[in-house]
């Protein structure tokens, strides 16, 4: 099979980087090279973000209807067959990502760039009552600016979206840098909405090399038309982006790490949770941010759930072949990460956790689901995002204690709460640290509309809304014949 290609887009054209540079991307579940992706240079760079500020005046002009149209044209090309077999087939070959994961992402892709265009006509100011007599004070919502976006390969397409689509609708104009891993997968959002219609330099498109990437990320970020940056990935690597936007005092919104809690009470139905709790920590190989990463059960139903959770986890298999009917998880995204996955769960064996399923090896990229009993604060099981197929679980005797445990954590993206008692319920979840709490649900869901958010700390800050879109401005307009005390007492 012949590699994919990969450009880049810049003021309107697909384009080779301009010293000809590529990068290879391989299968992480075959080895086999899938994609050629052409390496920006920072000239490229350079050039990408200056089309973004040329395109800047007119699009934040152009009616919020008119945008809505261009995105809505976007959303239905994505909905197409061709688009949804291109996404799916580019993050299977890139990512290893099962069918199943990578229809997900199509339709997340989908669904998310339609709520995002909804959006267009709800961008609203306000007139504010003045102090001073005879003054109208105007309060706008209006474009950032250049948005320099950063997104991921564990959902390419929708996650590509989602870092355009709202800064967009508000009338920024935008660079998209992709992960290294998957240009092709995040190319094909670029190449919608190119073809529904959006005015040249509006969406810049760069892919660079990861050897690259640290000096023109930088490079990116100090640029003076790049007036916010949005990024979609680990807490290690926000905090660099964090420090170099500090440098020139510039916001961010950061989706980073998860280590969503399952806590589960005595009254809970342990069928629905166990089923629940195991597609929330397995689906994509646990390589999801609202992945559930810890168990907190009460004493009282912890034999029965864990029974069932084991039961469950022990007739999953992880597969290198993606045509492996006997299969339910993939690799993960990297031999080296899959050697760091086992390295945790080794750590926590170590430090007194039982392995309850798992094999404890790796072979290249693949892992096989483990489930963990007995981890606990200190272990690095507990406190680290793990990004694989691993259960921790800890049993508690009160309410209280599992409340406290499922809140001493950095992360603070999504939870679970599972009772038969949806008024307890809602007053535990309250109490909950997270963006969001989903009561007799898995960690993995969540609403359009809201979207998910952390708290700060290792799951980031800041939301992919309006709000965090926009910069309010403020026009005061005065009446004529002004008294001014200082020059009127000279003249």
């Amino acid at each position: 099979m012949s590699p994919g290609k990969a450009g880049l887009f810049i003021d309107g054209a697909w384009r080779n980087a301009s010293n000809q540079e590529e990068y290879p991307v391989y299968s992480p579940a075959s080895g086999d090279l899938v994609t050629l992706s052409a390496s920006a240079s920072a000239d490229d760079c350079q050039e990408a973000i200056d089309a973004a500020a040329r395109a800047l005046p007119a699009w934040e002009a152009t009616p919020p209807s008119a945008r809505r149209k261009i995105l809505l044209k976007a959303t239905d090309l994505l909905d197409t067959e061709s688009y949804r077999k291109r996404m799916v087939a580019s993050a299977c070959e890139e990512t290893a990502a099962t069918v199943t994961w990578a229809s997900i992402n199509a339709s997340s892709a989908v669904n998310g760039l339609r709520e995002a265009s909804s959006l267009a006509t709800r961008i609203r100011g306000e007139t504010l009552q003045s102090e001073h007599p005879g003054v109208t004070f105007i309060v706008q919502r209006r474009a950032i600016g250049v948005i320099l976006a950063i997104s991921p390969w564990n959902a390419p397409a929708a996650l590509s979206v989602r870092a355009v689509a709202i800064p967009l609708v508000c009338g920024n104009t935008v660079v998209l840098k992709s992960s290294e891993i998957s240009p092709r997968s995040q190319s094909i959002v670029i190449e919608a909405f190119h073809e529904a219609g959006l005015p040249k330099g509006v969406l810049n498109y760069v892919s660079i090399s990861k050897e690259n990437v640290p000096k023109l990320t930088a490079d990116m970020i100090a640029h003076p038309a790049v007036r916010k940056i949005n990024f979609t990935g680990s807490d290690r690597v926000g905090k660099i982006i964090a420090a170099e936007a500090a440098k020139w005092l510039k916001p961010c919104v950061f989706e980073l790490g998860g280590k969503a809690p399952a806590v589960v009470l005595d009254d809970a139905n342990v069928h629905d949770a166990s089923r629940a709790i195991v597609h929330g920590a397995m689906l994509h190989s646990g390589q999801i941010c609202m992945s559930t990463e810890r168990v907190i059960v009460q004493r009282g139903i912890s034999e029965a759930l864990i029974s069932a959770i084991t039961s469950i986890v022990k007739k999953l298999k992880a597969s290198k072949s993606l045509n492996d009917a006997t299969a339910q998880l993939s690799p993960v995204f990297s031999s080296t990460h899959a050697q760091g996955v086992l390295s945790l769960i080794s750590d926590a064996k170590k430090d007194g956790a039982e392995v309850l399923v798992g094999d404890l090896t790796v072979n290249g990229a693949l892992i096989q689901p483990h489930v963990l009993l007995g981890v606990k604060p200190g272990m690095r099981a507990w406190e680290r995002e793990s990004f694989g197929p691993v259960i921790g679980i800890s049993v508690v005797d009160t309410v209280d204690e599992a409340v406290e445990l499922a809140n001493s954590s950095d992360y603070s993206l999504t939870a679970s709460l599972w009772s038969s008692d949806v008024h307890g319920a809602l007053q535990t979840a309250s109490k909950i640290r997270a963006g969001t709490v989903q009561i007799n649900a898995p960690t993995l869901s969540f609403e359009p509309s809201f979207g998910n958010f952390g708290l700060g700390g290792a799951t980031g800050y800041g939301r992919f809304d309006i709000d965090h879109f926009t910069d309010l401005r403020a026009i005061a307009v005065n009446p004529p014949n002004g008294k001014y005390p200082l020059v009127d007492n000279i003249l």
